[in-house]
């Protein structure tokens, strides 16, 4: 069995193959990292304009509230009108 000599030009074919797959696998995986980063910006965009939107209803109910006098003056927390208890 004979082994074969490897050529410097066979070498230098295997060496450009080798950069290319390394390439492709880098060119791969900054494609991926650029999605991720965009879906993550995304996200964040769509929660901060969720917490404004909560933040807008809130204060509006609490104006709300404070202009219908539920709200204890000294702090923001609901007073709760509770029936009596009926005895028997």
């Amino acid at each position: 069995m004979e082994v074969p000599i490897e050529t410097p030009s066979t070498t230098a074919q295997k060496q450009e193959v080798a950069r290319r797959n390394a390439d492709s696998y880098f060119v791969a995986w900054e494609k991926r990292t650029a999605l991720v980063e965009q879906q993550v910006t995304a996200e964040s965009a769509a929660r901060d304009a969720k917490t404004a939107r909560l933040r807008a209803l809130r204060l509006a109910k609490e104006a709300v509230d404070k202009e219908a006098g539920i709200l204890d003056k000294d702090s923001k927390r609901l007073t709760k009108k509770r029936a009596l208890p009926i005895k028997a």
